[in-house]
């Protein structure tokens, strides 16, 4: 593991990363979800892909890596792209996982992973819809300080930075940014996802021209347990990408 000092809006990020197969010739980027770790990505993957320099990164605020500023995704992705020209590292593939599939559909690679990724917006259940408004009532009465009843579990933990950072991110659609994209996609689903649903995953489809879905058993987190045949169609979109040269 090592981490890199990013200068970024005039404050200092340390960002840890880990490399391996140093010596291999084609870069693959893999970026964790929301509140998870580069130690999640490289537990699935590291076994696989060895013809691939393998980058594994914690992305602002999460594992080892600092935050403490608030960010937007496109500052993420400028992040991420900082880190990468330290490393001397191409956009050959980029595998996000949930926001981190926002953040590689940014950078735009030559050929990108989403794997349950973020970035169609879903609307919310009417219950929680409810805890919003209650919470913004509490708010102008100076009462915000009950925030932990009525945000997601995902930022009842967090920084103030994070938290702003958590509202800045978590009801985006990239919708747009998907159609825009040019490059081969293979995305990657668990067919219980109630996170990042499947009917996000054929949304993406039809956004993206070339791209192609092929979905999995399980939830959110469905890679761990098939990441070896991800690997597998990971390389052979790669090796697509070669054919046209």
């Amino acid at each position: 593991m090592a981490v890199k000092s990013i200068q970024f809006n005039h404050h200092t990020l340390d960002i840890s990363y880990e490399i391996l197969n140093p010596d291999a010739k084609v870069d693959l980027i893999i970026l964790h979800g929301w509140g998870s770790n580069k130690g999640l990505m490289k537990k699935s993957f590291a076994p696989y892909l060895s013809g691939f320099r393998h980058i594994y990164i914690d992305l602002p605020g999460f594992g080892n890596s600092t935050c403490n500023l608030t960010l937007t995704t496109k500052d993420y992705a400028r992040i991420v792209e900082l880190l990468m020209i330290h490393l001397n590292a191409a956009k050959d593939i980029i595998l996000g996982h949930s926001f981190g599939g926002k953040v590689a559909l940014l950078l735009d690679p030559k050929v990108l992973v989403l794997v349950s990724s973020a970035g169609i917006y879903v609307s919310k259940p009417l219950n929680v819809k409810i805890k919003i408004a209650i919470f913004k009532v509490f708010k102008i009465f100076g009462l915000a300080k009950f925030r932990n009843f009525f945000v997601a579990d995902d930022a009842k933990t967090l920084s103030e930075p994070m938290y702003e950072t958590f509202k800045n991110v978590v009801n985006e659609d990239f919708s747009d940014e998907f159609s825009k994209y040019e490059g081969k996609a293979l995305l990657c689903w668990g067919e219980d996802d109630t996170a990042t649903p499947l009917s996000s995953a054929k949304k993406i489809n039809t956004l993206i021209d070339d791209s192609k879905l092929i979905t999995y058993p399980g939830d959110h987190f469905f890679f761990m347990n098939v990441a070896k045949d991800i690997s597998i169609n990971i390389k052979e979109t790669f090796l697509k990408t070669l054919e046209h040269k």
